[in-house]
């Protein structure tokens, strides 16, 4: 009885909330969703091997001595990526913690002797900052807008998003960083360090950039796009690490929330990576706590460090910690709905009047952030100094020129502070250490806290979706710690107990915001131990994230979910839809007409499907002595190109060059079938053609993949869908029935025992690997239709 209860309100809860206009009314449908943002197509990304001739001669030329070679240039390149993240961190840190310094501290010592002058001075050097970031972003580089999660995320499920991991996207998402955040918009600079990882590691894969002449041949040894993925993996892993210095974190965060699969191989080089920052990190804190690089070094490694804080909790006090856990559900969810709807007009409406108004809304909301939090406080009464304790190292008020804990700011008396200058009026890390602070009973008010918590919350909405790099990490951390210390006084007041702290609660909302908006739960939970140093509160970090998960997940989908989709990234979810369970892989091809290639076709036949279809594979077929038609394998677009391109294989006979069957010999390196990552590659407008190269053949059974992915007609689609994306197919074909059995394959036959030539075969760890023997039973079999 109770559980149809609990079912009938949820679906009305959803009811209602589906009454709100929601991404998928507009325009994004299913053509649209084949395009970005920006309109350039999102084409998928070929992780699967293709095992044509050139690849297998490849293989073959291999030696042990050449794959320990690779396997140390990969070990080589993990470090690489740990350091040159954790540098591109300390130097965002370090930037925007001097820009925020020298910020207050000017503006604090104008204020003493006139507070306009010093709302002036506030409010110019907060619109250059913002003015530099969105010029950056506008005229240099425009995917390094956002967090670049997103996009990031849309990568490792298997799609080519053009721009994303350029150079000049990198240089735009470090220098706007430090802009839009020393700038003081409601926004965080987490999110773009894991962009900037993933740049940094596609950069290194690559071996540099050649556009601008920064480019190492001796690196240029990972060309597939499985190898860039692996790369690009560390990346994210290490943008995290850097971001929240948490290794641990990094590595769940790559595991939980941005790859579509796993090995245990790549679990290794990720956690060195991850470590690698984290060193990193350490030794340049290390060396600016002397004071070399101004005001950043002093807090410690731990950002947010409350192990001296709350040492146990009591029974009754898991009830306003789960009411935490429902209001992050409740908050996260309305976050992410009204960024949704705000974005989509933005990008719809507003942006596409160009530039110039990019710039001028960034500029305009960088004004009313600052009159904000330079005005408001002026609103609210100084409260008293509460008697100093020598052992907390807190001094109140704090010095003129200074920030942190207990700021006055415009105060009569020298002894008094104003508490939501202690929150606006301070750099995010610091306003949330005020928050998380132990020892600070009845610091802030509680009008206070909830004058901040509406008007950050709206501003967090509104910034979110300009031309500016955007984290969402450190603003969703602020919101929740406000509303989990307004619990906090609630229980302090209601339990009256000595060993109650408001920020313990502070922690635990701010856990609960990001569980409702982001729903991430084990990486978030590792991050929160790691920034906090506080191994006690896990049991309550893993309640509340859980309880707002759940809540969240009754309204809506995640925050980078959402804005995948609204960017037009078509992600393969984890789980199927439940209607697929009643598909069959027949009805996914609908009554699309299959375009294939004969083994030897005519080069203007080539050319005009090429021009006719924007189709990235092609089956390829041919014909018994019987006249049975056979799928012989799947032939690639860009394959095709480099032929068209090369001019070399064209043959004057419409025979094939070996009836026999015998290997003709290798006229291309693997290398040149591969896309460069920072190009769309070669294009059919490209290629010129006479009307002799247009009369001539091509045999395309040297360039095939030979042994493509194959699927009854009759099995279900969440079997496909699964298959797809553990594998992270672009192709798979779909067949009849067989008539008969070549042959069985079982466990025992794949353990196969090392020997003198076992570095030469290379297995794919899949998890669903025994379809080979699937695929040999049907192969034989004509096809039906392709999923392109």
């Amino acid at each position: 009885m109770l559980s149809n209860q609990l079912h009938n309100g949820m679906e009305t809860a959803k009811l209602l909330w589906s009454r709100i206009p929601s991404s998928e009314d507009g325009e994004v449908d299913g053509v649209s969703m084949l395009r970005t943002s920006n309109g350039n197509t999102a084409e998928s990304l070929d992780y699967e091997v293709i095992e044509n001739q050139a690849y297998r001669y490849e293989q073959a030329q291999r030696g042990k001595l050449y794959v320990g070679y690779q396997v140390v240039v990969k070990w080589f390149l993990a470090l690489l990526i740990g350091i040159g993240t954790g540098l591109a961190a300390v130097f965002i840190n370090i930037s925007v913690e001097n820009f925020a310094g020298w910020k207050f501290s000017l503006t604090f010592s104008i204020i003493q002797r006139s507070y306009v002058a010093g709302f002036v001075i506030y409010v110019l050097i907060n619109l250059v900052l913002v003015f530099s970031s969105v010029y950056i972003v506008t005229h240099f580089a425009p995917a390094a807008a956002g967090s670049g999660i997103p996009e990031i995320k849309g990568y490792l499920n298997g799609l080519d998003i053009p721009g994303i991991l350029l150079f000049r996207t990198l240089i735009g998402k470090i220098f706007g960083s430090i802009g839009s955040v020393g700038g003081g918009l409601a926004l965080g600079k987490e999110g773009p360090l894991v962009h900037t990882g993933a740049c940094i590691a596609s950069l290194l894969g690559q071996g540099g950039s050649t556009k601008y002449h920064l480019s190492l041949r001796w690196l240029q040894v990972f060309k597939s796009d499985r190898d860039r993925r692996d790369l690009v993996t560390c990346g994210c892993a290490a943008g995290v690490a850097a971001a929240f210095r948490a290794p641990v974190g990094g590595v769940l965060f790559a595991l939980e929330e941005v790859t579509s699969w796993w090995r245990s191989q790549l679990m290794w080089r990720v956690f060195f990576t991850s470590a690698v920052v984290a060193v990193v990190v350490r030794t340049a804190m290390g060396w600016c706590k002397s004071g070399k690089c101004g005001h950043f070094g002093s807090g410690g490694f731990i950002i947010w460090d409350t192990s001296d804080g709350q040492e146990d909790y009591s029974f009754g006090e898991l009830l306003p910690m789960a009411v935490i856990g429902v209001i992050g559900g409740l908050l996260g969810a309305l976050f992410n709905q009204l960024t949704l709807h705000i974005t989509y007009w933005r990008r719809n409406y507003l942006h596409k009047n160009g530039n110039r108004v990019k710039i001028i809304e960034a500029c305009l909301i960088s004004v009313i952030t600052s009159a904000i939090s330079f005005g408001l406080p002026l609103l609210r009464k100084c409260n008293p100094c509460p008697e100093s304790d020598p052992d907390s190292g807190i001094e109140c008020p704090r010095p003129p020129g200074m920030y942190g804990n207990y700021v006055n700011f415009y105060c009569g008396k020298d002894k008094e502070y104003n508490d939501l200058a202690t929150i606006f009026f301070n750099t995010q890390d610091d306003a949330i250490r005020n928050l998380f602070s132990a020892k600070t009973i009845h610091e802030f008010s509680a009008q206070s806290l909830l004058t901040f918590l509406v008007m950050f919350y709206t501003l967090a909405v509104v910034t979110f979706g300009t031309a500016v790099p955007a984290g969402q990490f450190v603003p969703g951390i602020m919101i929740g710690s406000t509303y989990g210390r307004l619990v906090g006084m609630f229980v302090v007041n209601f339990y009256k107990k000595l060993n109650v702290e408001e920020g313990t609660y502070a922690l635990l909302g701010a856990a609960s915001f990001l569980g409702g908006s982001m729903r991430m739960t084990v990486s978030l939970c590792v991050i929160m131990v790691e920034i906090t140093n506080n191994l006690k509160l896990l049991p309550l970090i893993m309640l509340v994230l859980l309880i707002s998960k759940a809540v969240g997940d009754a309204f809506n989908e995640g925050f980078y979910e959402q804005q995948a989709r609204l960017r037009g990234i078509p992600l393969l979810e984890s789980r199927p839809k439940y209607q697929m369970r009643n598909m069959k892989a027949k009805e996914a091809c609908g009554n699309q007409k299959v375009v294939s290639f004969p083994r030897i076709v005519k080069v203007a036949d080539v050319v005009s499907i090429l021009q006719s279809n924007i189709h990235n594979g092609f089956p390829v077929i041919d014909h018994t002595r019987n006249g049975e038609t056979l799928v012989i394998g799947l032939v690639l677009r860009s394959h095709l190109l480099v032929l068209l391109q090369s001019k070399v294989d064209f043959q004057h006979s419409p025979l094939p060059c070996d009836p026999a069957g015998v290997s003709k010999s290798i006229r291309h390196n693997f290398s040149e079938f591969v896309k460069p990552v920072s190009s769309k590659g070669i294009s059919i407008e490209d290629i010129h053609l006479s009307s002799d190269d247009l009369e001539m053949y091509i045999d395309l059974a040297p360039f095939l993949n030979p042994s493509p992915y194959v699927v009854p007609e009759d099995m279900s689609l969440t079997k496909v869908y699964n298959l797809f994306r553990q594998l992270g197919l672009r192709h798979i074909f779909v067949v009849p029935r067989a008539s008969r059995v070549v042959g069985m394959i079982t466990r025992k036959d794949l353990l196969i025992e090392d020997s003198e030539d076992s570095a030469n075969v290379e297995l794919q760890s899949t998890s669903v690997r025994s379809l080979c023997c699937f695929s040999c039973v049907i192969f034989v079999s004509y096809y039906t239709c392709v999923k392109n």
